[in-house]
């Protein structure tokens, strides 16, 4: 019902007993104006912003890279500015000109009409729920977040109504395998910081069918990894689909002594019911979801019980918005969540604000290793701190307004976009092509 229904449908029943209609809104005057004076900053500011202006913004740290930045700036009339993430590995291109064709849906507009926008951008695209498409919308969507929570002078966390803990958000950095000696160095590293999980990988490539030969390697090269970290810190493997699903249900049994906090991608996630098979065969928790766009894209999986674990991605699933609803959906079904993340620093801090805001939520990643990268500083350059970095095992809070920093476009001059690369391309030893 509209308001000015509601409001003219209570004036006709009060004139139904004897009341004018006239009488009775002249009646109601002092209590709407009193309410209206109630909000008073959302009406001296929230309704009159407007947004004047949106770019997509390549941005290319290494010039040899598949994923250069895809970042996406709000402008408005109050001089307020929003930023979100549209990184798509492979897509850069194609994402920018995805961004620049929805300006009509968003010029013009209010930056608070967070979820109108959103379904005009889906619904209104009719061919929908692709990744170039969801990771435009999930670019443009954080932006809008992050001017909400500007206009209301909030976190974002707190408009979602958290954070449940102080803290932080608990996270987990990547590590190779390497040798034992070098893994208990890392040991010793992560205690010092606190840090109390880590992901690795499948070695190499997969055929679909394998020798026991090679799971055994396998097996045995992350049984060295739990030896060496112990087993006081948490161990996820990233299967990353590149083995078979027959293959793939052998290995996660095999891996079951270790005690893993979970297995991810082991096989491709459109292939839901092989997922099905792999995940009733073992007792080690399934995670898949990165490549999933909107919360449409992780119905089937959660309706069929088949993950224990999603990790969409805040830059792809469609941004802060899909990945809130996909986290309430995913909660009301017994599923966690440890959102994917490994493309850029806004991308990374937008998700730590959902994060703290699940009531399911279970760790955080973060495409960084112990030591900090080349990456890690310049992003701290942009930004002014140390964004996706942990303190004491969690990514601290940011705690200005919307997502909690303060960017200048002019930070990006030195890392000029120089293009779109192709990602990387494996292929078996007998020529045909392999999961990466």
């Amino acid at each position: 019902m509209r308001r000015r229904d509601f409001f003219g449908g209570m004036a006709a029943g009060l004139a139904f007993r004897g009341t004018s209609r006239a009488d009775c809104l002249c009646a109601l005057a002092p209590a709407l104006e009193s309410a209206a004076a109630a909000t008073g900053p959302f009406d001296e500011v929230g309704s009159k912003v407007r947004i004047t202006g949106m770019k997509a913004i390549g941005v290319s740290i290494n010039p040899k890279s598949d994923r250069p930045y895809v970042f996406v700036k709000l402008e408005t009339n109050q001089g307020l500015v929003g930023w979100g993430e549209a990184t798509l590995e492979g897509k850069a291109g194609a994402v920018i000109a995805c961004v620049n064709d929805f300006q009509e849906h968003i010029l013009g507009a209010d930056p608070m009409q967070v979820e109108h926008l959103w379904q005009s951008m889906y619904v209104h695209s009719f061919y929908r729920a692709g990744p170039v498409m969801g990771s435009a919308i999930s670019g443009i969507d954080q932006a809008l977040w992050d001017l909400r929570g500007k206009i209301l002078g909030l976190p974002v966390y707190k408009l979602l109504g958290g954070p449940f803990d102080p803290r932080g958000v608990r996270g987990y950095y990547h590590t190779s395998a390497g040798t034992r000696e070098q893994l208990l160095k890392l040991r010793e590293t992560a205690v010092e910081q606190g840090v109390s999980c880590f992901k690795t990988g499948l070695p190499g490539t997969w055929e679909w069918l394998e020798r026991h030969v090679k799971i055994d390697s396998a097996v045995r090269q992350l049984a060295m990894v739990r030896e060496a970290l112990g087993p006081d810190i948490d161990i996820a493997v990233d299967f990353h689909a590149k083995p078979s699903a027959t293959v793939a249900s052998v290995l996660v049994k095999e891996l079951e002594p270790l005690n893993l906090l979970f297995v991810e991608e082991p096989c491709p996630p459109e292939n839901v019911k092989a997922m099905a098979r792999i995940a009733k065969r073992s007792t080690t928790p399934i995670a898949t979801g990165e490549r999933l766009v909107a919360s449409y894209g992780c119905r089937e999986l959660i309706e069929m019980g088949v993950v224990d674990i999603l990790q969409v991605d805040i830059n792809h699933v469609g941004g802060i918005t899909a990945l809130w609803k996909v986290g309430a959906m995913a909660h009301a079904s017994g599923i966690s969540m440890a959102p994917h993340s490994c493309e850029g620093p806004i991308g990374g801090l937008a998700t730590l604000h959902v994060d703290a805001a699940m009531p399911n939520f279970l760790v955080q990643e973060v495409c960084s290793t112990v030591t900090p990268r080349t990456e890690d500083k310049i992003w701290e350059e942009w930004l002014g701190f140390p964004a996706m970095r942990m303190v004491n095992g969690c990514f601290p809070l940011p705690g200005k307004p919307g997502l909690g920093f303060d960017l200048s476009e002019d930070a990006f001059k030195k890392y000029p976009f120089t293009g779109t690369r192709a990602m990387a391309r494996v292929f078996h030893e007998d020529g045909s092509v392999a999961e990466w």
